[in-house]
């Protein structure tokens, strides 16, 4: 790619920027666009994390595309299969070839005058400036922090004898056959690396300071398998996508209106699967309650599995300091360790770390109110794709891709050339960016934007809500305004 024009500019190839890209084509046929991607390949995520047993937290046939259905075996998937569904996807409809791989975007700017973006993205090779200009700009780059995840300062790490690991840093030489592990946090991933590194490790420990809720879950969807023998494949699909849609927000909504019916039934089943003589209490009961912070799936109960089998302990303490063979434990315990593998937390990055200004002037997005969760107060022409913290990735992912297409639809139509969203109302109350006490979001709530306590500034993290607000209600209200 040389230096040039182009009317929609995505950043990010992963899950939302492939969509982004077919939804562009599909939608907005007459308009120009590109995709830049900073690593070598495509998939965000999951081209990212290699460690064992990464899989996806949620169904495939919502975390699948609608466009182009899911049709693998398994409705809990692994990674490598994800990565090669995004790779088929983008090849069957073109979008590879929209991709330009290893240009990192540092800057962007926004001039009134001629109604544009100014991108500035950087070769990842060579250092090499590449310079672009679009009329909209579409972040699909997650708010991952790439570079590197979270992990505590630990007392006396730098005498550990063995190997310490974030999961985000994952090689091929990293050893675990026949070796003792202690996996560090109780999350996602740690929940799901467990499990994968038992099957080779002499013992694992997962050492977590506080539990999380885990629900356990068939691999393979019943509903799916029984719809696929009797109707065709594009009305099965769609039939069981609304299926998980619906009982989700069912299952969320009751956690939040009934906590304590939620987490009674969460423990119950846990016990059924551990034992009425496992401690539930200490090893799976959180302080607070359900869907506060994401919930762990565990497919098949994996996890409950290599419990009962014994190849791995639950241990809950807080970790005093690292000795030269393991950890020592506020409780007095040491946990020998040949590899620790510190799955302790991700960092936040909203935007990539992009510097985006409007006509000169810095644009900090904690001092920004977000629009229908997609684009920020003042910044014209300018949308980020951000998925559900209580669902899939995909469901809103996909609302905003086909959103910014009926935007910039209506905007040809009229001969708009600039929309941006303004806060109306003085009285207008400001509220933390997502409902949620996860650590990686509480790291960082000083660096994310704001709702605001009114639509369209209110972000609900419900999907029929939202498929109402944006697939079917008009672009047109009081706080876009659009201009010539």
């Amino acid at each position: 790619m040389t230096n040039g024009h182009v009317d929609v500019l995505v950043v990010g190839a992963g899950i939302s920027g492939i969509g982004a890209g077919y939804h562009l084509q599909a939608n907005c046929p007459d308009r120009s666009y590109a995709i830049l991607e900073g690593r070598d390949d495509i998939g965000g995520t999951w081209d990212l994390f290699r460690f064992p047993g990464i899989r996806s937290d949620s169904d495939m046939y919502t975390l699948g595309y609608a466009f182009r259905p899911w049709t693998g075996a398994k409705a809990i998937a692994d990674g490598p299969a994800i990565l090669a569904y995004l790779r088929e996807t983008a090849r069957a409809y073109g979008i590879d070839r929209k991709i330009r791989f290893g240009y990192q975007v540092k800057r962007a700017s926004w001039s009134s005058e001629t109604a544009q973006w100014a991108v500035e993205a950087e070769r990842v090779t060579s250092g090499e400036t590449l310079r672009l200009t679009c009329g909209f700009l579409f972040m699909c780059c997650g708010y991952y922090d790439y570079a590197e995840g979270y992990t505590p300062d630990f007392e006396g790490v730098k005498r550990y004898a063995g190997r310490i690991v974030h999961p985000q840093k994952w090689t091929e030489d990293i050893e675990y056959a026949g070796k003792r592990v202690v996996v560090i946090g109780s999350g996602a991933t740690a929940i799901t690396l467990v499990p994968a590194l038992a099957q080779q490790a002499a013992h694992v420990t997962m050492l977590q300071r506080s539990p999380s809720y885990v629900v356990a879950r068939p691999s393979l969807d019943g509903t799916a398998a029984w719809l696929g023998r009797y109707l065709p494949a594009r009305l099965a699909h769609g039939m069981t996508r609304w299926k998980n849609v619906l009982l989700g927000t069912y299952f969320f909504s009751l956690c939040r209106r009934n906590p304590r019916r939620a987490k009674a039934m969460i423990a119950r089943g846990v016990r059924q699967a551990l034992g009425p003589d496992f401690d539930v209490g200490t090893h799976f009961t959180p302080r607070y309650n359900p869907w506060e912070q994401r919930l762990c799936l565990v497919p098949d109960g994996d996890l409950f599995k290599a419990i009962r089998n014994k190849r791995v302990s639950i241990v809950t303490d807080h970790i005093d300091t690292f000795t030269e063979t393991g950890l020592k434990l506020r409780s007095g315990i040491e946990l020998q360790a040949d590899l620790v593998v510190s799955a302790t937390g991700l960092k936040l990055q909203l935007l990539s770390g992009v510097e985006i200004t409007v006509d000169g002037a810095s644009v900090d997005p904690a001092g920004r109110f977000t629009y229908k969760g997609m684009m920020y107060s003042d910044v014209p022409n300018f949308a980020s794709s951000f998925g559900y913290t209580n669902a899939s990735w995909t469901l809103k992912s996909d609302l905003t891709c086909a959103y910014v297409c009926r935007l910039l639809n209506h905007m040809q139509k009229t001969g708009a050339r600039r929309c941006t969203p303004r806060v109306r109302r003085a009285d207008m109350a400001a509220e933390a960016w997502v409902d949620f006490s996860s650590g990686y979001f509480q790291r960082s709530l000083d660096k994310l934007p704001k709702q605001g306590s009114r639509k369209p500034w209110k972000l609900h993290q419900n999907y029929l809500r939202d498929l109402l607000a944006m697939r079917f209600a008009s672009v047109e209200d009081d706080a876009m305004e659009f201009s010539r």
